[in-house]
């Protein structure tokens, strides 16, 4: 099993799929090609294939145990779900739920979902396809999504995302439904879970990019969904994705996020990392290298 304890707070990752994405130089649009030969000892296998010339992703759900509390941060891409502009999404069947389920925890189970932002691969399993309806895929679960996401996807707003096309039926099939069966918690700047784990904004990537920090027992680490996509982005803290919709404001939460987790000895966990999928940081200058990775099982 890929689970491993900080303090009180149990951390299972469940993995939906892995998949090629798209070349370096599409993604980080600042980072030339030297960077990456610069660093093909540690970024390659796991997180990009130099002979296919493209990065490697993982749509994966950490499992948090908390104070009796089973908690998902992150839903992936989910089921039958039509995504025109993304085809590695579109329509997919796995069998999320049934590796769910070996990690312990079935639908019913789960008490919190963590929705870190609204993007197509962050919300996916929030909701089921039953009958022709999108119904919650956890009955019993409270859903914490961050207001500023939900106002800036919702049908009614006059922003123009520049992801509009990426995430097209996000909100109606996977977040509308959460919000009339009352089980959604739009919360806004700081939500504390319990004592161990707090959700704050990391504004940038979407208006309400969130990470969740976890300090129990003396250890720590932070969750931050999106804040970055790619272990080259710690050692390039300044370079954003393609998908990122303030620019400056993302740069200045990766910096934030990074700063505290270097200083304070924070395990970071993006979303989509493969191999260790977690990091312990040092700082390097201006930029930050990994210390150790996180001690999941040897399952890559």
């Amino acid at each position: 099993m890929d689970a491993f304890s900080l303090g009180d707070v149990e951390v299972t990752r469940v993995v939906e799929f892995e998949t090629p994405t798209r070349p370096p130089a599409v993604m980080f649009t600042d980072i030339g090609p030297q960077v990456w030969d610069d660093n093909r000892s540690w970024l390659a296998p796991n997180h990009w294939d130099p002979d296919a010339g493209l990065l490697l992703t993982r749509m994966q759900t950490f499992v948090l145990r908390s104070a009796g509390t089973t908690i998902l941060v992150d839903t992936g891409v989910g089921n039958d779900k039509t995504r025109p502009a993304t085809p590695a999404f579109d329509r997919r069947s796995t069998d999320f739920l049934t590796r769910l389920a070996s990690a312990g925890v079935l639908p019913e189970d789960v008490d919190l979902v963590v929705n870190t932002h609204l993007h197509a691969d962050h919300v996916g399993w929030n909701t089921r396809l039953v009958e022709g309806s999108w119904v919650p895929t956890f009955p019993n679960a409270r859903y914490l999504i961050p207001r500023a996401d939900h106002d800036f996807w919702h049908p009614d707003s006059t922003r123009v995302a520049r992801t509009a096309a990426a995430n097209a039926h996000v909100f109606d099939d996977s977040v509308a439904p959460v919000v009339e069966s009352g089980q959604a918690v739009l919360w806004e700047d700081t939500y504390d879970i319990d004592g161990a784990l707090r959700l704050e904004y990391a504004p940038g990537h979407t208006p309400g990019s969130s990470v969740l920090t976890l300090r129990s027992g003396g250890e720590r680490a932070v969750f931050v969904g999106d804040v970055l996509h790619n272990p080259v982005q710690f050692i390039e803290p300044d370079a954003n994705s393609c998908f990122c919709e303030d620019p400056a404001a993302a740069r200045a939460s990766r910096r934030r996020v990074l700063q505290r987790a270097a200083d304070e000895g924070e395990l970071v966990f993006p979303a989509h990392l493969r191999g260790g999928s977690g990091a312990r940081l040092r700082r390097t200058g201006s930029s930050y290298a990994v210390q150790s990775w996180a001690p999941f099982g040897a399952r890559t």
